[in-house]
């Protein structure tokens, strides 16, 4: 028998282990079948030791020696020297904050075997098929008395199904346990053998072949003993009897008075030996037994090797135990699921405070407000015909990222709740066309209120029922991997719902299990929860669910909203001035750091390819350094700081008063985290309930002036194209956009509810613009502009060299790799004979132009003049020159195609 073998990594401080699961047949001697015990598990050391980091970046030399106690290869403060930090307070933060996280981690392991074990807790909490035709239901209630779980299938009875005495029940740690019984078809008998396994999943195996139990076992005894091994197994007497009449004799003494001195090993074996000297060979194995003479010596027992040798062989019967177990048309034959596909259900709880009845934790499928009526779970559980079956891998990570951030319920033409069949017949191949590589979805993730966008989440490991079944989001995901792309989760562990009848709030009845208690348990401003990080329970729950939506869904990475409201217990609403003490004082909460931390080590150490990004308005430090350096271990951090800047200037400041300093310096912001920066010009923040998208902004005053609508036309058309391009551009190396800004969606985004008599007139997408007209330009230039990416690798490059920003004449000019950007946002200047610096001396060649007429341009800049011959004159600091054509509020992206030398 091969054993299997699970290498399960371990984290920093700790060794992996290999994870050994064996299984122990016995034989019982009574009734000549093996029995099956319960596998075990070995911890076995391993010499290679792992260091858990998500990504590896060259530390900078620093004068300063580590501190030897820490681990090898683990610099709490190594970020540090890199960035130029020289805050003795912080680096202590930093130092104390590793202690704290070594310590965490030994508690952990204290409960659990590794931490793999620690981030599966959906394998066993909620609802769970057993191969034993049962359903196993786990859930942690630490606060309630009694547990029992209630639905369309017993009546809503809450005494049918609970955790009992024998059953398990309740543990020391607050988790209940509960068994849901499938029940015997009328005419069908209970198992005999009670180890019986009966494999719903599969269709069909052996087990289905009508062969009973008790022709297994005697086919498996045949072929294990041998002729005659097994004939002193009749009766269990029979050996010792035979033993004693040649000890003592067939007369031999009855009772202990009878029974005389008995020689010594030694001798009795000795004249055993001289009794059997003649006796014929025999098959059984011979042995010699050896006594040193010694009181405390144990006999030595020397075999033959040949009978050695044999014995070692023998192998338990394997074949004929896997074909004990029973598949899906036995089990259908002979069982009634205990709680069928479908069944709506809830979890009853008794609690000091009395009864009630919550959704549970763990479910995977929720209604959260059926009509009304109070929330329900969906059992999940279809057959194995009608389950989803992936088809596609996940496609491979690109160095840079293309975006693409979508809200399925809004996705849809029709002024109703997109469904998720919907999302892939016609977003899919509209994202394909448009060149993005990735896609991000937020508002999947269970939640009470539409309105809400999703953010209040009620529970974690529920796909939203709004859009369709767990299966059709996995078809989603799986026709988007088809496509090529990847697709990101925006995750809301930050905060969650304060609803109590569908969500976590005072779960069980008695504490708020999941979140702090007091004001600290409540975000300030926005009437949610907020989770307590330093409960290993709770760190369970949500490291688990991060680790449950890339195994049962196929995630690729995850957007982690709004950092700064749990890493702040002033939920990040306070005034930030830039002083290192605001990142380590008191309203610093230390255990969500920890938190971060372990998310970001355990996911990239399970899932290589997984990338994390980061939302954090108040740019903490070391966001995307690597944990062993003192960083939190990201992949990329948002700039929120570019949107902003735009909305700003488009709300507030006339055009030729705009800041090109102040627009590079945003949009650059600090060059040592550039690489790991993430852009957009607009998310959906922007147009959300009150908010105007940049085109409501651009293009509304059309038809307030209709006079003037040509002018105004031309300036909203230039400037939506120009503000994407250097945000696409300037620096970053991944992009993000909001469904339908890349044609210039005119609406703003607003979801039903009671302040507009709950209309979805503004909770959809037109996608009937893209037909013709100014949105069908401005498209075909976003395509385009993502082209720009696939073919010359624009954000995967180095940053930009930015070496002309002129606030008069509203120039900004930058290189990045062999192509150089060129914009003028002046409104009304342009330029005939405008000198740019270059390095290289060559032929450049514009490669993409705003003011193109099939992007809704004027064409003022002939074909002829796109190639464009260097100058051999010094400008911006560079050796060589271009003299361009600049029309107002356009931009050109030039590319170096042939070097000149001297």
């Amino acid at each position: 028998m091969n054993t299997p073998t699970l290498q399960t990594p371990n984290f920093i401080s700790h060794s992996p282990v290999k994870c050994i699961t064996f299984f122990s047949h016995n034989y019982n001697l009574t009734n000549k079948r093996y029995s099956y015990s319960p596998p075990h598990r070995l911890i076995l050391p391993r010499k290679n030791y792992w260091r858990c980091e998500a990504a590896k970046s060259p530390r900078q030399p620093s004068s300063k020696k580590p501190d030897p106690n820490y681990d090898k290869g683990v610099d709490p403060v190594g970020f540090l020297a890199k960035f130029n930090i020289s805050d003795k307070p912080f680096a202590q933060f930093l130092r104390d904050r590793h202690k704290l996280l070594k310590d965490l981690k030994d508690e952990i392991l204290k409960r659990h075997m590794n931490f793999s074990q620690m981030v599966t807790g959906y394998q066993i909490l909620g609802m769970h098929r057993n191969v034993h035709h049962r359903v196993d239901y786990m859930e942690w209630a630490p606060g309630a008395r009694y547990c029992a779980i209630v639905g369309d299938f017993n009546g809503w009875s809450p005494t049918e199904n609970s955790a009992r005495e024998g059953h398990f029940g309740h543990d020391d740690y607050g988790y209940w346990f509960i068994i849901l019984e499938d029940k015997l078809r009328e005419g069908e008998e209970p198992d005999e053998v009670y180890f019986q396994q009966y494999n719903y999943v599969d269709d069909y195996d052996k087990g289905d072949s009508g062969v009973t139990v008790d022709e297994l076992f005697k086919k498996a005894n045949d072929e294990y003993w041998e002729p005659g091994e097994d004939r002193f197994f009749n009766s269990r007497y029979e050996v010792a009897s035979k033993l004693y009449e040649q000890i003592f004799g067939p007369n031999g003494p009855q009772t202990e008075e009878e029974l005389e001195e008995i020689p010594d090993a030694q001798t009795r074996y000795n004249a055993w030996k001289e009794e059997h000297k003649d006796d014929p060979p025999s098959d059984f194995p011979s042995y010699d037994v050896i006594d040193s003479g010694k009181v405390y010596d144990v006999f030595n027992i020397v075999g033959d090797p040949v009978s050695r040798e044999k014995f070692r062989k023998k192998k338990p019967p394997l074949p004929y135990w896997l074909e004990s177990r029973k598949g899906r048309k036995a089990w259908l034959k002979k069982y009634i699921p205990g709680i069928p596909h479908g069944s709506k259900y809830r979890v009853y709880f008794n609690t000091p405070s009395g009864p009630i009845e919550r959704v549970p934790a763990w479910a995977t499928y929720v209604i959260p407000d059926a009509d009304g009526n109070q929330a329900y779970a969906v059992h999940w559980e279809p057959s194995p015909e009608c389950a989803y079956s992936w088809k596609h891998v996940h496609p491979k990570a690109p160095k840079a990222l293309r975006i693409y951030e979508c809200h399925v319920g809004i996705s849809g033409q029709e002024p109703k709740v997109a469904s998720f069949n919907d999302f892939i017949e016609d977003v899919l191949p509209h994202i394909k066309e448009a060149g993005y590589n990735a896609i991000q979805l937020f508002g999947v993730v269970e939640h009470k209120d539409y309105f809400t966008l999703g953010y209040r989440v009620t529970n974690l490991y529920a796909v939203s029922s709004r859009y369709g079944t767990p299966d059709d989001f996995k078809r989603l995901v799986d026709e988007a991997h088809g496509l090529g792309l990847l697709v990101f989760l925006d995750i809301v562990h930050s905060y969650s719902a304060a609803d109590e009848m569908v969500g976590l709030s005072l779960f069980d009845g008695s504490n708020d299990c999941y979140f702090h208690t007091g004001k600290r348990g409540h975000h300030k401003y926005w009437g949610t929860r907020m989770f307590k990080y330093g409960d290993l329970d709770v760190l369970h729950f949500l490291l688990s669910n991060l680790n449950w939506w890339v195994e049962e869904y196929h995630i690729d990475g995850f957007h982690f909203h709004s950092l700064s409201s749990m890493m702040y217990t002033h939920n990040g609403f306070a005034s930030f001035t830039g002083d290192m003490e605001e990142y380590y004082n008191q309203y610093v909460d230390k255990d969500a750091l920890l938190y971060l931390i372990l998310a970001n080590e355990i996911l990239h150490v399970l899932h290589p390819n997984i990338i994390t990004i980061a939302e954090d308005a108040t740019n903490y430090p070391g966001l995307c350094e690597p944990t062993s350096q003192g960083g939190l271990g990201f992949d990329y951090f948002v700039n929120v700081s570019s949107s902003e800047m735009w909305l700003w200037l488009l709300e507030n400041v006339p055009d030729h008063e705009w800041s090109m300093s102040k627009i590079v310096k945003t949009l650059m912001g600090n060059k040592q985290t550039a690489s790991k920066m993430l852009q957009y010009a607009e998310n959906h923040n922007q147009s959300i309930s009150g908010g105007q998208s940049f085109a409501e902004i651009l293009f509304g005053q059309i038809m307030q002036q209709p006079s003037e609508s040509k002018e105004l036309l031309l300036r909203g058309c230039s400037l939506h194209k120009m503000i994407r391009l250097i945000t696409y551009t300037c620096a970053g190396r991944a992009y993000l956009n909001f469904m339908g800004n890349e044609f210039g969606h005119p609406d703003r985004v607003e979801f039903p509810m009671a302040g507009n008599a709950f209309s979805f007139s503004f909770a959809n997408r037109h996608w009937d613009l893209l037909t013709n007209g100014v949105h069908h330009q401005l498209f075909t230039f976003d395509k385009d502009m993502m082209n720009l990416d696939d073919n010359e690798r624009v954000l995967s490059r180095g940053v930009s060299q930015i070496h002309h920003v002129d606030d008069n004449t509203k120039v900004i000019s930058y290189l990045r790799g062999p192509l150089l950007f060129i914009f003028n946002f002046h409104p009304s200047n342009s330029y005939e004979r405008y000198s740019v610096g270059v390095e290289e001396a060559g032929e450049y060649q514009v490669i993409l132009n705003t003011d193109e007429k099939l992007y809704g341009g004027e064409g003022l800049i002939g074909h002829d003049k796109y190639l464009q011959k260097t100058i051999g004159k010094r400008v911006d600091g560079l050796r060589n020159c271009l003299e361009v054509s600049l029309p107002r509020r356009t931009a050109q992206v030039y590319k170096l195609t042939r070097i000149l030398r001297k």
